[in-house]
């Protein structure tokens, strides 16, 4: 029991974490003078895409963390980390989508309440996973794969997004990184 809830904690500080890191990757580009390598890890634009790394990275970075922690303590960590981290995005999309094709307009308070909800769900799913049985079958490699995949599609996406609407800047119209 005291193993679950030191668990639980982490989860609950990965929130904290996930949330703070994110809410600060929004600003990094600016900041940094439009600085290409930060924008690997920060938005570029007001697209949703872009604002999908905003719970990638920090929930990447807060992962790597517990790793040293939890590794012993926890079953199907990788398999755990890689289900909550992609749950993240799943969830600000499906919320983004739903509610705007409802109301025909973004409200940047649902945005960000939605960034919460994701970032609460994908940790605490990962709790569930990380306290859970361990599987029959060793899903690292899968995990891992999975992770880095999502990871090179930010990465790569950044400078070289597809003309969709998800990737545009609905503020300037323009794609991804080259535009700036």
């Amino acid at each position: 029991m005291a193993e679950r809830r030191h668990i639980l904690f982490f989860e609950l500080v990965g929130i904290v974490f996930i949330i703070i890191f994110g809410s600060i990757l929004h600003f990094t580009f600016e900041w940094s003078g439009s600085q290409a390598v930060v924008g690997v890890f920060s938005a570029v634009n007001e697209s949703v895409w872009e604002h999908l790394k905003l719970g990638f990275w920090p929930a990447i970075v807060f992962a790597l963390i517990e790793f040293k922690y939890l590794k012993k303590s926890t079953s199907n960590f990788l398999f755990a980390k890689t289900i909550g981290t992609y749950l993240i995005p799943i969830i600000i999309m499906v919320i983004f989508y739903s509610y705007t094709a409802a109301l025909g307009e973004s409200i940047l308070a649902i945005d960000i309440l939605s960034f919460v909800i994701a970032v609460i769900v994908g940790q605490l799913v990962s709790y569930r996973l990380l306290t859970g049985k361990t599987l029959p079958y060793n899903l690292d490699m899968v995990s891992l794969v999975a992770l880095i995949l999502l990871g090179l599609a930010f990465v790569l996406f950044t400078f070289y997004p597809p003309q969709l609407a998800m990737f545009q800047d609905p503020i300037t119209g323009e794609y991804g990184i080259v535009s700036h």
